[in-house]
């Protein structure tokens, strides 16, 4: 029998749900974020707000998604604070679940600040590690002990979708900026070429030796010389 959430939806239905709305928002990472965001709260049982949250070097918390004000004042109150459940314990362990935020002894400031915001209940689930940042999916309910083991099932299913829709978001993204990129390089090769008769691989060098001098990316470089007709910082002609 399919496994089914406390409100009779079918589990398998629900995710496959989920999983079509995440992937109508393929190569726009912002997109991507704020659809976590917006179908946590659908999908996951008891979750009356969500939002994603990146943590650099844990001790920096960068909001990058919510659904509401509450859910990104509180996740700026533990970058202003410097302590929470995303901000730490979720490097330790994928799943952080407080069923008392008030009552929790973990991070005293926390628990002493967070109830005036309406946050009674939370779950942070990880959803990647790169380097000393961390991506964090964080779910909050207005009133304690609101999250069981149903919705940490759901959770951490959730997340795992959420995770590799947002890791094909950015390598889309990436993939498209580097077409962007290539596309300005090559135009700007073109006018050099045609204005100074230089062969393509001269052009090239030209673009490469101001990218240097200048210690500004290719893509810069080449950006201002389509833009301006002139090369940067060579009064319009190549040295």
């Amino acid at each position: 029998m399919a496994q089914e959430l406390t409100d009779g939806r079918p589990l398998g239905e629900t995710m496959s749900r989920v999983a079509r709305q995440l992937q109508e928002e393929h190569g726009d990472v912002e997109g991507t974020l704020d659809a976590i965001a917006t179908c946590a709260v659908g999908a996951v049982p008891h979750a009356d707000e969500c939002s994603v949250s990146y943590v650099v070097g844990r001790s920096r918390v960068e909001p990058r998604a919510s659904t509401s004000d509450q859910a990104r004042a509180a996740d700026e109150l533990q970058g202003r604070i410097g302590q929470g459940p995303c901000m730490d314990a979720v490097w330790e362990e994928q799943v952080v679940r407080v069923d008392d935020v008030a009552g929790d002894e973990r991070w005293p400031d926390f628990a002493r600040e967070a109830p005036l915001l309406g946050v009674a209940s939370m779950m942070c689930f990880q959803l990647f590690v790169e380097g000393d940042q961390l991506g964090a999916l964080n779910l909050y309910a207005r009133t304690p002990n609101a999250f069981d083991g149903e919705s940490e099932e759901i959770g951490q299913l959730f997340a795992a979708h959420a995770a590799v829709a947002l890791a094909g978001a950015e390598h889309e993204s990436h993939l498209r900026d580097g077409m962007a990129h290539r596309d300005l390089i090559g135009q700007a090769k073109g006018i050099l070429m045609e204005r100074h008769r230089l062969t393509a691989d001269q052009a090239f060098g030209v673009l490469a030796r101001v990218s240097q001098e200048l210690n500004r990316k290719l893509f810069e470089v080449a950006r201002e010389l389509t833009d301006t007709g002139a090369v940067p910082g060579g009064n319009g002609r190549p040295r």
